[in-house]
């Protein structure tokens, strides 16, 4: 595995998990459940009884066609969530591609900053994440939620994917972000159809070659339920594709993933002991 990330827990012998709050009224899977702030907090600190090593705490859907938050809004939803989470001891990360709203979220105890873009929506992003030390998770990403369908075209998705996530790491290093502050994200479903998803699992081994921690977050996502489908056709509801996460978690988890990014954390945590256990029997071998 990987080196661990600076400021973050754990890691070093499994795969971590990363629990998911989405203080949004439109993400997905579950927007509305937890856009009350106190909702929002118990959820989190839920999150951490079932297993999660990291909560992650977004205030802006980034699901296909979502419309961006202002960040006035933006700031409102998740600070205080963050604030609340890190009195009670969770280790935070927030989900967000605004510099000030990282900025925000590390004064208020975030651990780590998750840009799904990559420092590419904001280009402050990478001097702010390199002026606080905090860990910084760069996904691969070719744009906004509005278009980003259009821009799944890939000759070669794995080594394209490898190679642009390449050019990141150069861009934000040069920056000032330290080598160890660095995650790498693959970004399924941005940008990506179905099939070039599982590539990209698949490709768990040549991604890791790049020499930084891999987080993936496949949970809940539109290719499991398209996978799952009905013999008419009908995708499996987000919550109904939660086995299938828990599949990919652990042959994630097994491929060498460093993190993995979840909706329902227990069943997942036992995930990532299983491939750890599968893992360590193989290597006494």
């Amino acid at each position: 595995m990987t080196s661990v990330p600076m400021n973050v827990p754990g890691g070093a012998d499994r795969c971590l998990v990363m629990g998911v709050v989405n203080v949004t009224p439109d993400s997905f899977s579950d927007g509305g459940l937890w856009f009350d702030e106190r909702a929002a907090i118990q959820h989190g600190l839920e999150l951490v009884e079932e297993g999660a090593d990291l909560v992650d705490v977004g205030g802006e859907s980034t699901r296909p066609g979502a419309a961006r938050v202002s960040l006035e809004e933006e700031l409102a939803r998740v600070v205080p969530v963050i604030r609340a989470l890190h009195a009670e001891g969770v280790a935070v990360s927030v989900d967000t591609m605004r510099a000030e709203v990282a900025a925000a979220a590390v004064e208020a105890g975030a651990r780590l900053v998750n840009d799904v873009s990559g420092g590419l929506a904001d280009p402050e992003m990478p001097r702010v994440v390199a002026a606080t030390g905090v860990s910084y998770v760069v996904m691969h990403w070719r744009g906004h939620s509005h278009d980003m369908d259009s821009r799944a075209v890939y000759a070669d998705v794995v080594t394209e994917v490898r190679e642009e996530l390449a050019k990141r790491v150069d861009l934000v290093m040069a920056e000032g972000v330290a080598e160890e502050q660095i995650v790498l994200d693959p970004g399924l479903g941005f940008a990506k159809n179905a099939q070039h998803n599982w590539a990209v699992l698949a490709g768990i081994p040549q991604l890791a070659e790049l020499g930084f921690p891999l987080l993936v977050g496949a949970s809940r996502k539109r290719f499991l339920g398209r996978l799952l489908a009905d013999p008419d056709g009908t995708p499996r509801p987000f919550s109904g594709s939660d086995d299938a996460t828990l599949a990919v978690t652990a042959l994630a988890a097994h491929a060498g993933a460093w993190c993995v990014r979840v909706h329902h954390v227990r069943p997942n945590a036992d995930a990532v002991r299983v491939a750890a256990a599968w893992k360590r029997a193989g290597a006494a071998t």
